[in-house]
């Protein structure tokens, strides 16, 4: 997989594993990482709950969507923001030089991993319950994605497995990476 071009791009909820599996198969397909929520903070020099905090959630929606329309680059995995699907340029952008790859969790294993939605900067309207943002954002998650894995009991390393087997299987196919 060295020699393909293109990208793989990370979508899923806060929890699903975008960051920790992106870091691994980034490593196994030779890839170079990218972490759009670590950019963000980078580039407004503060974290994602301040931006919320101090500038609503929309502003931190806005300043994702500028980040990812900004991404210029190949042969990378790009774990996105779990609000990224919110943008249809972002997204689009996003696809025309990657595969998109769906980490599926269920809620309860995202609140059994997630202890701190109320200070992880997420990108969701006040009040908006956990359970709420989750049903919000997975017909969105499904509408982008091309490949869907799902991750319930398996280890972070076996979901990288199912990655590149799903990666190798369109290539087959005939879909280009």
């Amino acid at each position: 997989m060295a020699e393909d071009l293109s990208n793989i791009v990370l979508i899923g909820m806060p929890g699903s594993g975008k960051s920790t599996v992106g870091v691994i198969l980034a490593k196994l397909t030779s890839r170079s990482f990218v972490d759009s929520d670590v950019l963000i903070q980078t580039k407004q020099g503060t974290s994602l709950q301040n931006i919320v905090d101090r500038h609503g959630y929309l502003a931190l929606r806005a300043i994702e969507e500028k980040i990812l329309l900004a991404l210029d680059c190949r042969s990378h995995v790009i774990a996105t923001g779990g609000s990224a699907v919110y943008s249809r340029s972002a997204m689009e952008h996003l696809k025309s030089y990657g595969i998109v790859v769906f980490l599926n969790v269920d809620l309860d294993t995202l609140l059994s991993r997630v202890h701190d939605f109320e200070t992880r900067g997420l990108a969701k309207r006040p009040n908006q319950s956990v359970s709420d943002l989750f049903e919000e954002r997975a017909s969105l998650y499904r509408q982008y994605a091309d490949i869907t894995i799902d991750c319930v009991g398996f280890s972070h390393e076996d979901v990288c497995a199912r990655i590149i087997e799903e990666l190798k299987r369109m290539k087959r196919r005939g879909h280009s990476q």
